[in-house]
């Protein structure tokens, strides 16, 4: 081979070494930059799971089909002190009945709440939001309305004469008989089961929850809420005083410390909803006088929560139509925050007091 083509040849493989060097490097920057853009997608992917979870609702599960469990809670106070699983509810209705004393009507989505105390009987009235929410009842016994209404709307009710749901507690001799019943979710789920009631509901729930926190102060006409007092006669007042480091609302009744029995501890409520409707004596023959309420309209009242309250609205048009809040300034549905909420449905007679 002569000199010249040597030296032709001699250029052709540096020039051919050249490229395969710079496609070594080429490939190699290319894997390194892939590399690291595939970690950062995934740090991004990481750190988006993780707000996902922080915004997560806890109060209820958002995705569940189950259907609530509606249970009539005894308010007398000769049970005060013995109550119990009222924290595990999700919604707490509370209205005024005969003798000028309360009863509650407690709302459990995805629990297992293990004792549920005092169970008393069905008031016509709190049917409505039985309806509204869509909800299995558990109840013991019944005013003569109720027991009508709950054949009429076909309320899917367990009731001590339909199921054996209910234990009452001998080892509490100090109180009567009548107000030592006690339930769980299990037993209530397996009564449903055993009639053949549906465990599953597709209706929107009554409140819309936000997992990051509202700041009430910013709203129109918004109010400082340390101590809420909703008195329902002269004989029984509920109150909360809020808890700012914890950002709840301590409840007490009659300015006793409301506590659960099996905890000990006193019950809390992230969110309060009060408003007041007008209420009556049903001419019914009872010599205790048991009421009826106008609860189906509209009116004005309050949403409190973490330290304030604002002005909203309600409206309820049926008996089984969800109530509708919204906030009194910019007429929008009303969003609570995540946690437990007391709805207080309040005589139109009683005073109010926010401070």
């Amino acid at each position: 081979m002569s000199k010249k083509k040597r030296k032709r040849l001699n250029k052709k493989v540096k020039i051919l070494i050249v490229v395969i060097l710079l496609l070594i490097i080429g490939a190699l920057v290319f894997f390194l930059l892939n590399d690291k853009d595939q970690k950062e997608e995934k740090k991004v992917v990481k750190k988006k799971e993780i707000t996902k979870e922080e915004e997560k609702v806890k109060i209820v599960d958002l995705s569940s089909t189950s259907r609530p469990i509606a249970v009539m809670i005894n308010n007398n106070k000769a049970v005060w002190g013995y109550q119990a699983g009222l924290q595990d509810a999700y919604i707490t209705y509370e209205m005024i009945v005969e003798g000028g004393i309360t009863r509650m009507m407690a709302l459990f989505k995805d629990k297992d709440t293990q004792r549920i105390a005092s169970v008393r009987s069905s008031r016509h009235y709190y049917l409505d939001y039985v309806l509204e929410n869509d909800a299995l009842y558990a109840h013991i016994g019944w005013s003569p309305r109720a027991q009508s209404d709950i054949s009429t709307l076909r309320i899917n009710n367990i009731n001590a004469d339909n199921s054996s749901a209910f234990t009452w507690d001998n080892s509490l001799r100090t109180i009567a008989k009548e107000h030592r019943a006690y339930t769980s979710i299990a037993k209530l789920k397996a009564a449903a089961e055993k009639r053949g009631y549906r465990l599953t509901s597709d209706k929107k729930l009554l409140l819309t929850y936000q997992a990051k926190a509202l700041d009430l102060s910013k709203y129109e006409n918004a109010i400082a809420a340390n101590v809420v007092r909703i008195p329902y006669s002269k004989t029984h007042l509920t109150s909360y005083s809020y808890d700012a480091e914890n950002k709840v609302y301590k409840r007490y009744q009659n300015n006793t410390e409301h506590k659960d029995y099996v905890t000990g501890m006193q019950y809390t409520a992230k969110n309060i909803i009060t408003y007041k409707v007008h209420n009556y004596t049903l001419n019914d023959g009872y010599a205790g006088g048991r009421q009826d309420l106008n609860n189906i309209g509209s009116g004005e009242g309050y949403y409190i929560s973490e330290g304030y309250a604002i002005p909203i609205t309600w409206e309820k048009t049926s008996r089984s139509s969800q109530t509708i809040y919204k906030v009194k300034s910019t007429g929008k549905e009303l969003v609570v925050n995540d946690g437990n909420t007391f709805i207080q449905i309040q005589p139109d007679n009683q005073a109010l007091t926010i401070e």
